[in-house]
């Protein structure tokens, strides 16, 4: 075999390993999740971008805007019946918002090609962002205005809006494809040339398009990562080597240890509460250990083998930032888990600053 031939297969086998095992899939969805649906094309691609996501549970391929019932993918991928091939997502609202999802689904799409989309053309692959009321309807044009006024575009934003009406999931074999074929699924995407417009455009910037707090009033839960040259002028170079380089501070000599204040631990990329002082207890370890997250939604988990052993990673849900590591050798009395977290992952606002810093509704969790 050729060398060069060798370093393709290296590369997409390096590709395959990043693509694994990095879905957050949830067996039983929890019955509070919003769902939205988006086409862009190939769903084997927006399901598989999609799905990494924070905040977002599920994502499911199907079809939707067609005029028969029940299609399958071969009458889908002919063109006649109308349908375009989406995704539906289940995500939750208190960790990303209608608004922001679609901010993520530019960064999977090319929203000025409505005759289909990279290597897949026909109606049934072109962009379209389907609405259940008036608010979505509103919110995708008001993006779709903004992304187009942007300048990212050479071209002129031509994305459909179209009211939702019946979702039909895709057969079984597409979904999931990225994990159950990974090799195929690179090849095609390659192939495609999704990535390389979408690298062309965004240059690795995932941010480019930050959240307006005047075009969402509902920014308080709109927590979202800043962009990379704002965070190394916001962290200190501990700060960033922590949340962004997933780097560890000293025991005993960092901020919070042996923090006895009364208040809330937020994340100190985003601001997104993370843990209250009242689940905090000395671990004896040097670094600020919970009993639990604030919040009844889970922290990302990831499973961490940089070690000769493996550990379970925690990250922020809104902003994916690392903040340590969550062991079972807790107080048994409270769970029997210890979240062993970095003091320059997190920022601390006293209980007596929590309405001026918009964290009023955590008093009451301070209430003898």
């Amino acid at each position: 075999m050729k060398k060069v031939s060798i370093l393709i297969l290296a590369g997409v086998f390096v590709l395959v390993l990043a693509n694994m095992g990095q879905k957050i899939k949830k067996a039983d969805l929890p019955s509070d999740l919003q769902t939205a649906v988006f086409a862009g094309g190939c769903f084997w691609c927006v399901e598989s971008d999609l799905q990494r996501v924070s905040g977002v549970y599920e994502v499911v391929s199907g079809y939707a805007g067609g005029h028969i019932k029940n299609p399958t993918y071969k009458q889908v991928s002919s063109g006649k019946t109308g349908h375009l091939e989406v995704v539906k997502v289940y995500y939750d609202q208190q960790i990303i918002s209608y608004r922001q999802l679609i901010r993520h689904l530019w960064r999977s799409i090319d929203p000025t090609d409505s005759g289909g989309q990279f290597s897949d053309r026909g109606a049934q692959y072109r962009p379209a962002i389907f609405y259940k009321d008036q608010e979505e309807k509103m919110i995708a044009e008001e993006e779709i205005k903004r992304i187009d006024a942007s300048g990212i575009y050479a071209k002129k934003v031509s994305i459909e809006v179209i009211k939702f009406d019946k979702f039909y999931p895709a057969e079984e074999y597409h979904q999931d494809y990225s994990d159950k074929n990974p090799l195929r699924y690179v090849f095609y995407r390659r192939g495609s040339g999704r990535d390389k417009y979408l690298n062309k455009i965004w240059r690795g910037d995932l941010t480019k398009v930050k959240l307006d707090e005047t075009s969402d009033k509902r920014s308080k839960e709109n927590f979202i990562k800043p962009s990379d040259q704002e965070l190394r002028e916001k962290l200190t170079p501990l700060q960033y080597k922590v949340t962004q380089e997933d780097g560890t501070e000293r025991a005993f000599a960092n901020e919070y240890w042996d923090n006895k204040q009364e208040g809330i631990y937020v994340d100190i990329v985003s601001g997104e509460p993370l843990f209250s002082s009242i689940d905090k207890y000395d671990s004896g370890t040097g670094w600020p250990s919970f009993t639990k997250p604030i919040s009844k939604k889970k922290l990302l988990e990831k499973q961490d083998n940089k070690l000769f052993y493996s550990r379970t990673e925690v990250r922020s849900p809104a902003a994916d930032s690392h903040l340590g590591h969550v062991f079972t050798d807790g107080p048994e009395n409270k769970g029997g888990l210890r979240y062993c977290i970095n003091s320059a992952a997190l920022r601390f606002v006293p209980k007596n600053q929590l309405r001026e810093h918009g964290l009023g509704e955590y008093e009451s969790l301070f209430d003898k």
